[in-house]
């Protein structure tokens, strides 16, 4: 139904930045609110950031608040992630994600899932 593949990880120094793309694939992705979600080591998945359909709406965990933006462009079908002022607790593998039934804010909230792209961020 829908595909989703990430790009844009790698490793940065504590300060830098990186930019994530999520290209997508199939019919239900301009109805689609999209969020990016995280993974840690021996952590949970754990909610980053989402976008609605429209880009009206964005949302952000507490912890990225005023260093990520996330961003959509629906006529190429790809949304977009700028993480800023990286520290090493962002070290984690990235996915993006389509929005299905209920919230944004939990990995719960997700139908379709990237393979993930790795972020390594050094002290």
């Amino acid at each position: 139904q829908v595909q989703l593949v990430e790009s844009g990880g790698g490793s940065v120094q504590a300060g830098g930045s990186l930019r994530l793309s999520c290209a997508a694939s199939g019919r239900t992705f301009r109805s689609s609110g999209m969020g990016w979600l995280r993974q840690a080591p021996g952590k949970e998945r754990e909610f980053v950031s989402a976008i609605s359909w429209s880009g009206d709406r964005t949302y952000y965990a507490d912890s990225v608040k005023g260093r990520f933006t996330i961003s959509r462009d629906n006529a190429n079908n790809t949304v977009y992630l700028q993480m800023n002022s990286l520290k090493p607790e962002d070290t984690a593998v990235y996915y993006c994600a389509r929005a299905g039934a209920g919230s944004y804010l939990t990995p719960r909230g997700y139908d379709y899932w990237g393979q993930g792209t790795q972020v390594t961020v050094s002290s």
